[in-house]
């Protein structure tokens, strides 16, 4: 143990006198310091965006910083999950379903000083769902067949066959609605009608928002709101400690979860997402295109393991890419119980008695790294011997999600789309399922308005992909999010990708 001199024998009586004002001094900046934080805040992030434009990009990141803040839609979803108007003030539907003819905000203008009206809603979506779109949920825009400019104010969007989720669809972020003079450069300028307007990037660092002085709609709190890339977990932790950010809507260091919730400096709230995180597989792949060998690699998988060692116990059991949460949730947790002799038996069956090598590839986020080691050691006792490649998101997106053709084996990620069962019906989405009796079904939801009746064909979907194997389901991921006791106004759960700082505020 350490020994001291008590402090009146250390320093002089001048020396304390420094101290004392110098002490002063640093309380009287904290103090101004913290005032001047009241119209600001400053969020951390573990994962960099690759770029701003939600219609040009997967990565989640993206719509985090961008979504209600940057950009907006004819609609947007709201902390609960229901639509609600943005740029469309009001809306109406034909008798037979196939025809939305959505009013207009007027006076809105873009960022850039140019004007808001329904030719920007034609382009929009006639960009996105074109035959040179990039957009990474171009399916979203599939029964569009026409928009049409009514007047300024005023757009007709008519659908090949009604679509129950259209409005909800219309709300996503790679539906916003984008001006034609900035579309090119959304990916490091964006320009949109938001509350808050993009004002610095510093790569590697951190993203900038100032307060859009000409929004609009109703007047935000917020002057400033700075996300801050924080890509270590241990780093996270520290910055929240020092007060470096006032908090993490997603908290990449679950097992310091309770250190915080003991703390009453910070709040904790954790909550649902529509993350289902799952080892994707490649199915145009030997040995993976043989549904044998992914059931057998379903039955070796230990979901509750890869909970508890990689999320400290944050998290939900899943059999089927589905949110527990919806009332369509089909349980299949137990469909491929956790079974080392059937797997095996499996992968005999299937040609390999003494199992094979293979590869994964694990982007940065925690559940990915930290399940992949779990995942491999649970498929080496079935005699696959897994090779661990770690990757960078930038390396994932060109390599697993883009690539051509698709660069992997196995990998681990969350896909965090609200309601984004419909990928599997395209067979060029990166894990390459083709399947027509899936598509059927998705043709018949898209074409059902009765909520019943979704919800039925919603099942159907996945048990289809359930019985086929088609990845490997593991967990629900949870939104532990982090956050200075005296910030309120962040979502508690993420119904879509958002950190949606309109409501963001701090506590008089």
């Amino acid at each position: 143990m350490r020994h001291f001199k008590p402090i009146n024998q250390m320093i002089t009586k001048g020396a304390l006198a420094i101290l004392l004002m110098t002490t002063a001094a640093q309380i009287t900046t904290t103090n101004i310091t913290m005032a001047a934080m009241k119209n600001s805040v400053t969020l951390g992030m573990s994962l960099e965006p690759p770029h701003l434009d939600p219609t040009a990009g997967a990565a989640a990141a993206i719509d985090e910083i961008v979504y209600a803040n940057v950009f907006e839609g004819l609609t947007r979803i709201d902390r609960t999950g229901a639509v609600k108007p943005a740029l469309a003030e009001s809306w109406s539907v034909s008798d037979d379903g196939k025809i939305y003819t959505f009013k207009l905000h007027t006076g809105v203008k873009f960022h850039d000083g140019t004007d808001f009206d329904a030719n920007d809603v034609k382009f929009s979506l006639d960009r996105a769902g074109g035959e040179k779109s990039t957009n990474a949920q171009k399916g979203l825009f599939k029964a569009i067949t026409s928009v049409d400019v009514i007047d300024a104010a005023t757009v007709k969007i008519t659908l090949s066959s009604p679509a129950g989720n259209f409005l909800f669809n219309m709300g996503w972020g790679d539906a916003i609605i984008i001006g034609s003079e900035s579309a090119g450069t959304n990916k490091t300028k964006p320009i949109g009608t938001g509350p808050f307007k993009f004002s610095k990037w510093t790569k590697g660092l951190s993203i900038v928002l100032e307060r859009n002085d000409n929004y609009w709609g109703e007047a935000k709190v917020l002057d400033k709101a700075e996300f801050r890339i924080i890509p270590d977990a241990a780093a996270a932790v520290a910055a929240l400690l020092a007060g470096d950010v006032d908090g993490f809507a997603n908290f990449p260091s679950p097992e310091a979860i309770p250190q915080f919730q003991a703390d009453p400096r910070f709040t904790v709230v954790v909550g649902s997402t529509e993350g289902e995180t799952i080892l994707s597989t490649n199915n145009k792949k030997k040995p993976f295109d043989d549904v044998r060998v992914r059931r057998a690699i379903a039955h070796a998988l230990e979901r509750q393991a890869i909970i508890d060692g990689a999320m400290f116990g944050l998290g939900t059991p899943i059999g089927t890419h589905f949110a527990p949460h919806h009332p369509a949730y089909v349980d299949n947790v137990n469909k491929y119980p956790h079974d080392i002799a059937k797997a095996k038996a499996l992968l005999a069956e299937a040609g390999y008695p003494n199992g094979f090598k293979a590869t994964i590839k694990l982007p940065p986020p925690t559940y990915a790294r930290r399940g992949g080691e779990i995942v491999a050691a649970s498929l080496r006792k079935v005699g696959i011997d897994l090779e661990i490649i770690p990757v960078e998101w930038g390396q994932w997106l060109k390599q697993v999600f883009k690539g051509e053709p698709k660069d992997y084996d196995l990998t681990i990620v969350s896909h965090t789309e609200p309601q984004d069962i419909s990928i599997y019906a395209n067979p060029k989405y990166y894990f390459q399922y083709d399947s027509q009796a899936f598509r059927d079904v998705m043709d018949k939801l898209n074409a059902t308005v009765d909520t019943e009746g979704r919800y039925a064909l919603m099942r159907q979907a996945q048990n289809i992909i359930s019985e086929d194997a088609v990845n490997g389901y593991l967990f629900q991921l949870a939104k532990a999010g982090v956050w200075n006791a005296k910030l309120e106004g962040l979502w508690e759960n993420s119904p879509v990708q958002a950190n949606d700082l309109t409501e963001v505020h701090w506590k008089e």
